[in-house]
């Protein structure tokens, strides 16, 4: 579903990303890991038409994005969240989901849509509110909504486009426990008929969920594997540990 070829980003003569070369199976969930700073979001973002690449290829489902604007990758059923919640406080559920599923249809650009032409979208914004565990909350107010609860939004936006590819950034950052096992519980829910690709902190969300790990150090793939092979390599260990013997 995903790959790229020699994928590399420079900032000013630094190198995030360097040379890398990503498989991602169809219908799995493959999670990006390492230590702060090396390079997971930059590739995310370049995996997603954020940022241009430096040089290297990106394909989905074997076509060529490299260098696509995010609209245009979106185009090709691919779906992301972000690592920082961006809501608009005043709006209910219901308008963001319907407001996604506009864009989905290409009519994000007719601002001014009637009530009566909203409605087309009713019945699949109470389904995917409830997909995501929010049925009965359509008309809350998005600033009333509980950390985890604006993270769950967040995801039902995302399968509002109609995703074969999802792309989560750290969708369980800065959560309580109650919350990590709801977020797991409800991406398991999700991942039928899909390809999701999450950055993630945290290991036992990895174990728990993932098909296949790849972990980035300064920008490189340091190791890839099934996620216990990874936890046991030597290598990964002390990218995040450190060098007992140093």
């Amino acid at each position: 579903m995903l790959r790229t070829r020699g994928l590399a980003k420079e900032f000013n003569g630094f190198r995030a990303v360097q040379d890398v070369d990503l498989d991602v199976a169809a219908g799995t969930v493959h999670a990006l890991v390492g230590p702060n700073g090396a390079g997971k979001t930059t590739l995310f973002n370049l995996l997603t038409g954020f940022l241009r690449p430096s040089g290297g290829s990106i394909e989905i489902d074997g076509h060529d994005v490299t260098g696509m604007r995010p609209e245009r990758i979106a185009q090709r059923g691919v779906a992301r969240s972000f690592q920082i919640t961006s809501l608009f406080d005043e709006l209910t559920l219901a308008e963001h989901v319907e407001l996604a599923l506009q864009g989905r249809d290409r009519q994000g650009h007719r601002f001014w849509r009637s009530e009566k032409g909203l409605r087309r979208y009713r019945a699949e914004t109470d389904d995917l509110l409830d997909q995501v565990g929010l049925a009965g909350r359509a008309g809350v107010v998005a600033g009333s909504l509980a950390y985890g609860e604006k993270r769950a939004l967040e995801l039902a936006l995302a399968l509002a486009l109609s995703p074969r590819l999802l792309l989560l950034d750290e969708p369980t950052a800065g959560m309580g426990a109650e919350d990590v096992a709801r977020t797991v519980e409800l991406i398991r829910r999700v991942r039928a008929d899909r390809t999701i690709v999450l950055v993630e902190h945290n290991m036992k969300v990895v174990g728990d969920l993932t098909d296949r790990v790849t972990v980035l150090q300064f920008g490189k793939i340091l190791a890839e594997g099934p996620y216990e092979q990874v936890r046991a390599d030597p290598r990964v260990i002390t990218a995040y540990l450190g060098d007992a013997d140093a």
